[in-house]
């Protein structure tokens, strides 16, 4: 959950509560707008929802389910090499414990990365272990047209850059690859490689949003070219600030709206990516804001989703900020 610290006037709590009414889809009647375009399917972790995440095998079904894009988290082995994992212990989702740093590539590619994974009441993957993969298999098993995102997890940053940086040399993968990070350690370390291509900080795009719903005007939109990600619906703690104390106030906010995607496409060639959408009434929410991407745990359902969806969509002129 979200700790933004804000002295809060007039409408300004109920404005951002209320967010997620700002959009509604078309109507019979309506002056609505028409879309030709559908948001991109991202697998999140290579498809977490529908694989182990982060393995070979999420890779290869995301490939055949038609995703559009592959998110990989990644870290870096006892032995310097990038390896694909996300929590910050490997017994969260495997068979052994401990951090991803205190084992070589070598013994992290014989652990089971899918030893927790479960389908209904079974875990089918304890009888045929799949390992850790290491960066550079997966950027072979991805296709050479599908584009890559890479999440940068585990700190210090500077020396996991190096390492990826190196792979990305060899393999000659900059093209595709783009780099995200909830550390902002790593916009400042991946700002060496002019060849990079970085989502702006998560902190700057949270900002900015909040600043947007709490009706404080875009005064601050991201550079040309930029890259944003965050969440379609994140839960908030909004505290006011008062002479003698304060108040919160738990809300769930729709964070991309008309008004943030307008406020993020001021500049040119502007895109952005919506987390965690995982569901027909998102995507298609996600579709008539003009969002360019959606970040999916499983692009099974979703690419379901969006196949079903007839173009041109029709959206309500409110909803239609991406002018795509």
């Amino acid at each position: 959950m979200l700790d933004w610290v804000r002295r809060v006037v007039g409408g300004s709590i109920l404005g951002l509560m209320l967010a997620g009414c700002a959009f509604a889809p078309g109507t019979a009647g309506s002056s609505a707008k028409p879309f030709t375009t559908l948001p991109k399917i991202i697998a999140h972790r290579g498809g977490t929802g529908d694989a182990p995440e982060n393995t070979l095998e999420a890779i290869r079904l995301s490939v055949e389910h038609r995703a559009d894009v592959m998110w990989l988290s990644v870290q870096l082995s006892k032995d310097g090499v990038p390896v694909l994992y996300r929590p910050a212990d490997l017994s969260a989702l495997t068979d052994a414990k401990g951090p991803v740093s205190a084992y070589t590539a070598a013994e992290l590619a014989r652990v089971n990365a899918a030893w927790s994974f479960r389908q209904g009441d079974a875990y089918p993957y304890r009888a045929r272990p799949v390992g850790v993969p290491t960066l550079r298999d997966a950027l072979h098993a991805v296709p050479r047209t599908m584009p890559v995102i890479l999440d940068m997890k585990a700190l210090p940053a500077g020396t996991q850059t190096q390492a990826v940086a190196r792979v990305l040399d060899e393999e000659q993968a900059w093209s595709r690859v783009s780099i995200y990070s909830t550390e902002a350690d790593y916009q400042q370390t991946f700002a060496a490689y002019p060849q990079a291509k970085l989502f702006e900080s998560r902190d700057a795009t949270r900002g900015r949003l909040v600043r947007v719903l709490l009706n404080e005007g875009c005064v601050d939109a991201p550079a040309d070219h930029a890259m944003s990600a965050f969440e379609l619906h994140r839960a908030l703690t909004v505290v006011e600030k008062f002479t003698l104390g304060e108040g919160r106030s738990d809300v769930q906010a729709t964070l991309w709206t008309p008004a943030t995607v307008a406020c993020f496409r001021q500049k040119a060639d502007g895109r952005i990516v919506a987390i965690a959408v995982n569901d027909a009434d998102d995507y298609r929410t996600a579709a008539c804001l003009g969002i360019d991407a959606v970040l999916a745990d499983s692009p099974l359902k979703m690419v379901g989703v969006r196949d079903g969806m007839t173009l041109p969509l029709r959206c309500e002129q409110a909803g239609a900020a991406g002018g795509r």
